[in-house]
């Protein structure tokens, strides 16, 4: 068979050689891509230079690779021109148009994440702790946003109504919506956390659901890391409703305790070791000078007992521990200093007579 039949020769009702046209445009764009989008990306970068903002630079690394595609995509239109498939010519426009389609929409999805910092900017206005999670709250929408559509752009473009067919989704949209309710209300749970902010990242909070230190603050639900070193994620929409009681926006942390001395200490030493503790209290370094009530207030069962109330300048647990331990150790000297003693529940039986 010569070179000049071989090519005439028909396949399906096409000609060889119009076949082995299509396949080298086809080969010949998607072996190009990376050489023409890059002698293309290098001209504009030369023009970009020459600008003083970055804008310019940005929008050239956003297309790169889009650009490439779009390469491939016009080679399939045109080696496609060269095989008159009538009853796939529907299919194949359609095909090449949703493709294009998706570019454009992924070039959108890339501008989010190359220019979050319009978002930074805008969410730095919420505080310097929440601003991550209220950038990755307006970046996510956005995606998704787009993504949808996206997806709406591709279904018109191969014949199929949208509007109508959201409108076709009756019952089946409620029953969504209905299923979505929780989603939807950790939503707006978030957002009034945003907008709060009862806590922050590495708060120590207590809720009626757990108790330990904020870990991060998502969209959904919020982690909670426990003592126990348990990480715990409660809805939003759960926090948003609950009390919180945030142990880190404290000024001071309190001590409240009371001592029993026993029932044979004196008036004076009673005297002389109330007034010296209020005496070590305000002038204790980590003890906060506002409010210090020490009282001898009670004749109890089986002591005479001082009531002690009063704060430690720290807030961290580790320091109000060893803060209350000192005070603990200066009090016990104190006593022992005036020769009392301190009391502990008994009972003592007194007998008139002994039966003979």
């Amino acid at each position: 068979m010569t070179l000049n039949a071989l090519l005439n020769y028909e396949l399906f009702g096409i000609q060889a050689a119009h076949i082995i046209i299509a396949i080298t445009i086809f080969s010949l764009s998607f072996l190009l891509k990376n050489i023409l989008s890059k002698t293309l990306l290098v001209a504009l970068r030369k023009l970009a230079s020459k600008t003083e903002t970055t804008t310019d630079d940005k929008l050239l690394d956003i297309i790169e690779e889009p650009l490439k595609l779009s390469i491939v995509l016009i080679g399939t239109y045109m080696a496609k021109a060269w095989l008159p498939f009538e009853q796939f010519s529907f299919f194949l426009d359609n095909f090449i148009k949703s493709f294009f389609i998706f570019i454009v929409f992924w070039v959108l999805y890339r501008i989010i994440d190359k220019f979050s910092h319009i978002f930074s900017h805008f969410s730095t206005k919420f505080g310097k702790e929440l601003h991550e999670d209220i950038e990755n709250f307006i970046k996510k929408t956005l995606r998704f946003i787009i993504i949808i559509l996206g997806v709406m752009a591709v279904l018109q473009e191969w014949g199929i109504n949208v509007s109508a067919f959201v409108a076709s989704l009756g019952l089946g949209g409620l029953a969504v919506a209905l299923a979505a309710k929780d989603t939807v209300a950790n939503l707006f749970g978030s957002l009034v956390i945003f907008t709060d902010r009862p806590f922050k990242v590495g708060d120590w909070i207590e809720t009626p659901f757990t108790e330990g230190f904020i870990e991060e603050i998502g969209i959904r639900s919020t982690k909670i890391r426990t003592f126990a070193q348990a990480l715990v994620s409660v809805p939003n929409a759960k926090l948003a409703d609950a009390s919180i009681t945030n142990w880190s926006k404290m000024g001071k942390r309190r001590i409240k305790m009371r001592i029993g001395l026993t029932y044979s200490t004196t008036q004076e030493q009673m005297q002389a070791i109330v007034s010296e503790i209020k005496t070590m209290l305000t002038s204790h370094p980590d003890i906060h000078k506002e409010t210090i009530l020490i009282s001898f207030d009670e004749f109890a069962d089986s002591a005479l007992s001082i009531f002690l109330y009063f704060f430690t300048n720290t807030i961290n647990w580790q320091e109000y521990l060893s803060a209350r331990e000192d005070v603990n150790f200066k009090i016990m000297h104190i006593v022992a200093k005036h020769k009392a003693s301190f009391a502990f529940p008994s009972q003592s039986l007194y007998i008139e007579s002994l039966p003979k």
